[in-house]
């Protein structure tokens, strides 16, 4: 956050600015959750990784900015599709203003996003962040195929966080370096390791949904189990259990028969079964992918402060 803190401001400027319309539900659904404290880690990688190769223009500022209106999009139609009440503490918008209006604002952001993408006037990173849209909305309909579906396997749950959440930490991580007109080693070197900081980011939350608290999540604890969703500790806690258990996770999961005490029930049969330990071992494991793709890259500050960032995002979980 220090070394971009400069560029950051002025990412935060465009965002307001291009979160704007003379339609007048528009900005204040956008700004709803624009100024809800989120992390803003994916254009901070951004802007990091143009930083670290002296790029001179503005155009890491453009497409940090598109890269948090796609991410803001998402946020809007995941809530939707999910029936999420809470979002980064506060009532998700769709709990406000209605499902239609939170959709048609997020595909409002996505289109401002493409047009900011476009004035940058690089083809290569409109394809990385395109082909990056394109893979997210694949990864949502996937998901609604796993959700509520307790034969999701591992792999098959691998590849929808892949396509849901890591694909735009890699997409937001290379268009730096493609912009500073690096080999397409170095782009791919940041490529991976957005996409491996990407699969543990996600499967961090997928830990504390079930270990943490309200104020690590921005949610309630305990959300993924309340919309039946099929996440990896329940994968593993499924492949580990009993007949008895599964019976559990069925009742719960798949016919949404959730009743009083069924997510402390939940919560420490995942925890006896090392559901959740095993899911933090796979974070772990992402994350030392993630500091391995950045030997790569030049010994710089910010490469220290990548590595520190998948520190971070481990220790919430340790």
């Amino acid at each position: 956050m220090d070394l971009v803190a400069a560029d950051m401001q002025k990412v935060n400027e465009l965002i307001l600015s291009k979160a704007g319309s003379n339609v007048e539900l528009i900005p204040i659904i956008a700004k709803h959750l624009i100024d809800s404290g989120g992390k803003r880690l994916r254009p901070m990688l951004t802007l990091a990784l143009a930083d670290m190769f002296g790029y001179a223009g503005n155009g890491h500022v453009i497409l940090a900015a598109s890269v948090e209106f796609m991410h803001t999009a998402t946020l809007l139609h995941d809530d939707v599709v999910d029936e999420s009440d809470m979002r980064r503490g506060k009532l998700a918008a769709r709990k406000l203003w209605g499902n239609q209006a939170s959709v048609l604002v997020g595909d409002y952001l996505l289109g401002q996003a493409f047009k900011m993408m476009v004035d940058v006037g690089s083809l290569e990173a409109l394809r990385i962040l395109a082909e990056a849209s394109a893979i997210i909305a694949e990864g949502e309909v996937m998901q609604l195929g796993a959700a509520k579906n307790i034969e999701t396997s591992e792999a098959a749950y691998l590849k929808v966080i892949e396509a849901k959440t890591a694909a735009l930490f890699a997409a937001a991580s290379e268009v730096g370096p493609v912009i500073s007109g690096q080999s397409p080693e170095i782009c791919a070197a940041a490529r991976r390791y957005g996409m491996d900081l990407g699969l543990a980011f996600q499967l961090v939350d997928d830990a504390l949904d079930y270990g943490g608290s309200s104020a690590d999540l921005g949610k309630q604890v305990g959300d993924d189990f309340r919309e039946g969703k099929i996440t990896l500790p329940i994968v593993v806690a499924l492949e580990r259990g009993s007949d008895e258990d599964r019976a559990f996770w069925k009742r719960c999961l798949e016919q949404g028969d959730i009743r009083d005490g069924d997510l402390d029930h939940a919560i420490a049969l995942l925890r006896r079964l090392g559901a959740i330990d095993e899911t933090i071992r796979r974070a772990r494991h992402y994350g030392a992918s993630a500091i391995a793709a950045l030997e790569a890259l030049p010994d710089t500050p910010h490469r220290q402060a990548l590595r520190d960032a998948v520190e971070f995002c481990i220790a919430r979980v340790s």
